[in-house]
């Protein structure tokens, strides 16, 4: 319209304007149609990328698939349906639900609570300071005995589950505490026994008085347990007092917390005017001050007994569906039915690792038993979203819901799932329980996301979160662990296989995992290759960090042993080529086990084997032994920065900033052999090295030179020699895998030298007599150390042999029932 006007105001004459107009009008028109497809093109491409950014950033916490591993749990899985699956606890018990009713114990003597709860024992804490705990006897589907030394007392937890009705039988827990030291007879101790639901439980629970006589129980109801109750009954010793309360708890992290916020001094004047600390019964908010206006229900119902030791006292959780039970399970029919138990566990536990056959003391074999237990006791079930991160995302994003049944490491440090120590947990479960291991298995790789990622911490639920700093919580998909299921999955192929192929079950099992393991193994192909071919480079170091001496590779699984000095794209980490070897290798027989076509892996463990390859890529002419290559100079050290030329107002010069990285040397792309230690030994370790090769008598060699890996407690994981030997990455973080003796790699050791010596070649003798001398090396100390503390370690010193950093460490540490029994 306005180019209309334009022609009419200055006299021109329509018809000379309309006949000029059709072609000004097309041509104009054919631009404006290009402009709009350009425009419309430009839109759609805008919208793909919009599209395809959406969709990668949702695939980090999408599902693999939709065909789960697990395939039945709950109450489909009876026998395994209860259990002391909240390891973080000296005692707890549950169920494999999502939301499920917990059971837990707490004590106390009142004499020593402290300000803040201090006194008050609930979680594994190493602050606690107790001489000893855990699991002496435990077969990870019936019963349990744990004990418990905490000062001149002791205390001893037990439990028995029995079947029966619709809803995963009953159990009942026996928990005494005595002392032998005569002037401490009769001391109180109080006992606190509690039920409790989460938020998102479907039912309810209350105090209940069931008999005239009994201490405080409860009663209650649930979509998955149906009815229930809990009686506590006084099976001997004199109680003081008894209290309970019933309340609201904000999570199941701070219960220990709701307890002594509880507690209050009352006056008994029935035992002659004595003070006691007491709960106060019903302690719940103002009717009607519940969210939707009702009556706040509670979600804790705790009983404390307070009485005089040597006291015992039995809790028996009784399922409303189990009516045809010729007696409960207390008093003397529990301890009839714990002795059976006992009795079956010491004969099975000798029929699989032949302990006494071979010749052991009888406290070595129940050092193995408690070894063994606490491993077996420390499984947990979890349930929860993982915190996660991709480079599309713009921040951590939730993992999806998902349950995890799995071991933990440490039930004080980590009483939690850790991707790479459960491969080694493996080992031993499997030789005990293959039902059990699979089901592990299985529950891990249903964690893993539709780019073949598992993360490798897993944080599930408010009383895992609750024990992590804040930085270790997400997860990223760039970074990796060590795939140690293929560690387990080629122990089980070697020394199970006759069990594996029995049952039908665990054939359909193997069946629905294969595809996991190819996508598992296909993402490390994908996301951890090197630049050059056949190498790789475990991701997640951080190439900008001045804090640290040399930048953690907290992903390798060997946190802070030293790599190159500035990570790049150029390096190439001996350690994860020789795991995906194995992870290739496995997939392999797993293949044949199968009827599938497993030739690509077999082709491709034939090339990431070929000793050639190998020797090309790691092995160093200058110090003859195998190593890491990058950008590297030995030439750093930590200083502390000048203070500031002008410093501002106030500025104190006591105030020092931390210490940061200074290099005194350029670095060049080398080999990084000046470090020997765990990681030159994985070709060796993993079974690459072929037996005739000279290397592998140089191997042999430099791991028994006590000037480089030999001691009389096992295998240190850093050379004396190496120039970082027990040097701090950072001045608050003292040295980690720099020296100290670990039990996951010493057991790797061990094995490879029975493989060796087993194995005809020049140096099978030498071999063989290493492996002997390693073997009882290892063993005499951690029993030592055991008999010295109370307690299996996370690591040993060096120098002295004795455990260090966290305790109990009952994850890759019993590794060292496999070494007494020689199974490998």
């Amino acid at each position: 319209m306005a180019r209309q006007r334009k022609p009419l105001s200055v006299g021109h004459s329509d018809s000379k304007y309309l006949k000029k107009s059709p072609s000004h009008t097309k041509k104009d028109g054919g631009f404006l149609s290009y402009w709009k497809q350009g425009l419309a093109f430009i839109c759609l491409v805008f919208a793909g990328v919009i599209g395809y950014m959406g969709y990668l950033e949702t695939r980090v916490n999408t599902p693999f698939d939709e065909q789960k591993m697990v395939i039945q749990s709950g109450l489909d899985v009876p026998d395994r349906y209860w259990g002391s699956y909240r390891p973080g606890l000296y005692f707890g018990m549950k169920t494999r639900d999502p939301y499920s009713v917990v059971s837990g114990l707490m004590w106390y003597f009142p004499n020593q609570l402290r300000p803040g709860g201090y006194g008050i024992r609930h979680w594994c804490d190493d602050g606690d300071n107790l001489g000893r705990y855990g699991w002496i006897e435990h077969d990870g589907r019936t019963f349990g005995v744990q004990e418990i030394e905490d000062g001149p007392f002791k205390i001893t937890v037990s439990f028995v589950k029995k079947p029966g009705g619709n809803h995963g039988g009953d159990w009942t827990a026996r928990i005494s505490a005595a002392t032998q030291d005569g002037q401490l007879q009769y001391e109180l101790i109080s006992f606190l026994l509690y039920s409790a639901i989460e938020e998102k439980t479907k039912g309810w629970i209350k105090p209940y008085r069931f008999e005239s006589g009994l201490p405080m129980g409860v009663s209650g109801e649930t979509e998955g347990l149906g009815a229930f109750t809990v009686k506590l009954y006084n099976h001997s010793g004199q109680v003081e007092h008894e209290s309970y309360l019933s309340t609201t708890a904000q999570g199941l992290h701070i219960l220990k917390e709701t307890v002594f916020a509880s507690l209050r001094v009352a006056t008994d004047h029935r035992k002659g005017n004595r003070k006691f600390f007491v709960l106060p019964g019903e302690l719940l908010p103002s009717p009607g001050a519940g969210a939707d206006g009702k009556r706040a229900e509670p979600n804790f119902v705790v009983t404390q007994v307070t009485a005089r030791v040597p006291f015992e006292l039995d809790m028996a959780f009784e399922s409303g569906s189990h009516v045809d039970r010729s007696e409960n399970l207390i008093m003397n029919a529990y301890s009839r039915e714990l002795n059976q138990l006992q009795n079956d566990f010491h004969h099975r536990f000798e029929e699989t690792f032949k302990l006494q056959t071979k010749g052991y003391k009888t406290d070595e074999i129940a050092f193995a038993k408690a070894a063994f237990s606490n491993l077996l006791g420390g499984v947990g079930y979890f349930y929860g979203a993982s915190r996660v991160e991709s480079p599309y995302t713009r921040g951590p994003v939730p993992y999806w819901k998902a349950p995890l049944y799995s071991a933990v490491p440490s039930r004080s440090f980590f009483p939690r799932g850790f991707l790479w120590d459960e491969g080694f947990h493996g080992l031993l479960i499997s030789s005990w329980d293959l039902d059990i291991e699979l089901d592990i298995i299985s529950h891990w790789f249903d964690l893993m996301n539709v780019e073949g990622w598992i993360p490798r911490e897993q944080i599930l639920g408010q009383e895992a979160l609750s024990r992590v700093p804040e930085q270790f919580v997400t997860q990223r998909n760039s970074n990796a662990n060590p795939p140690t299921f293929f560690l387990t999955l080629h122990f089980i192929l070697q020394n199970l296989a006759d069990k594996l192929t029995e049952k039908e079950s665990r054939l359909s099992t193997l069946e629905r995992l294969y595809p996991r393991l190819q996508a598992w193994f296909d993402w490390f192909n994908v996301t951890q290759i090197g630049d050059l071919s056949g190498s790789y480079r475990w991701r997640g170091r951080n190439a900008t960090t001045n804090r640290e001496l040399n930048p953690v590779t907290l992903t390798s699984g060997l946190d802070d042993y030293p790599r190159a000095s500035h990570p790049n794209v150029d390096e190439r980490h001996v350690d994860l080529h020789c795991w995906i070897a194995l992870a290739a290798s496995t997939i392999s027989e797993i293949a044949k086990l199968l009827n599938k076509n497993g030739q690509k892996y077999s082709n491709t463990y034939g090339y990431l084997a070929d000793n050639n390859l190998l020797d090309k890529l790691h092995w160093s002419p200058r110090t003859q032994a195998y190593s890491d290559f990058g950008l590297h100079t030995d030439a750093v050290v930590l200083k502390r920065p000048p203070p500031p030329r002008s410093p501002s107002p106030g500025y104190q010069t006591h105030q020092n900033a931390d210490k940061i990285r200074v290099t005194l040397k350029d670095p060049e792309l080398r080999f990084v052999d000046s470090t020997f230690g765990y990681v030159s030994l994985f070709p060796f370790l993993l079974q690459i090295l072929e037996p005739e090769s000279p290397k592998l008598g140089k191997i042999l060699d430099d791991i028994k030179n006590p000037e480089l890996l030999w001691t009389n407690y096992g295998l240190r994981s850093l050379a004396k020699t190496a120039p970082m030997y027990m040097k701090p990455n950072t001045e608050h973080d003292p040295p980690y895998w720099r020296g100290p003796i670990w039990i996951n790699l010493n057991y790797m050791a061990v094995r490879a030298l029975n493989h060796y010596s087993k194995t005809r070649g020049p140096y099978s003798s030498k071999a063989e007599t290493i492996y002997h001398e390693l073997k009882q090396n290892i063993i005499r100390n951690i029993i030592k150390e055991y008999r010295r503390t109370g307690y299996i370690w996370e690591q040993y010193n060096d120098k002295t042999g004795e455990g260090q950093r966290s305790r109990p460490f009952t994850g890759w540490s019993s590794l060292v029932v496999l070494m007494m029994a020689e199974i490998y």
